[in-house]
């Protein structure tokens, strides 16, 4: 696929939320970066302020942290999905938060610098970062209540709704640990469906 065909692809996502004027897509154009990942790349360590955010195309994403030596998923990134550590990008300080792909990755990938650019002299663009973080904000907030207020079953069942076409893409042991049970019990819940 050709550099221009992949431009419109995430074209086609931003139309989506907003108008693009031919202005902003050439702005978009000269800022948007291809970048590739192979499974298992580490594409954001926590000991570095989060600079950079990843629109995917193809692959799948992990945000993670490390607790007690354990890696505990915090979320996952799909197709037309963006990924980054939200809370490091925002406020431009470290974050607990490591980002790994799961599977090889082809995404676009937008600096800070020029996302504050577009952001700035783009009205639409933050309209779009509004829409787009709602939809993130909103998937935080099931989880906070699905962990808090459900059984082990019911938070798989929750997962599985919330990752509904990409669960069967994600290993086991990275399922558990965002559930937070332990790989047996998801095993156990699972044989029983």
């Amino acid at each position: 696929m050709k550099n221009t065909e992949k431009i419109d692809l995430i074209f086609k996502h931003f139309e989506r939320h907003i108008k693009l004027s031919d202005t902003l897509k050439t702005e978009l154009a000269q800022r948007i970066i291809c970048k590739t990942f192979k499974k298992g790349e580490l594409v954001h360590h926590a000991t570095k302020v989060c600079n950079k955010s990843y629109f995917i195309q193809k692959g799948l994403m992990r945000a993670y942290f490390i607790k007690d030596g354990k890696e505990i998923s915090e979320y996952f990134s799909a197709e037309s999905e963006w990924c980054n550590s939200p809370r490091s990008l925002r406020t431009r300080q470290l974050d607990i938060y490591y980002i790994d792909a799961i599977e090889d990755v082809e995404a676009f990938c937008l600096s800070l610098v020029d996302l504050m650019y577009l952001f700035d002299h783009f009205p639409e663009m933050e309209r779009y970062a509004r829409l787009s973080m709602g939809t993130i904000l909103g998937h935080f907030m099931e989880r906070i209540t699905s962990m808090r207020f459900t059984t082990a079953k019911e938070k798989y069942n929750h997962f599985l709704a919330t990752y509904c076409d990409i669960h069967h893409r994600i290993p086991l042991g990275m399922i558990a640990s965002y559930l937070g049970i332990t790989q047996e019990t998801l095993s156990r819940i699972r044989a029983k469906k």
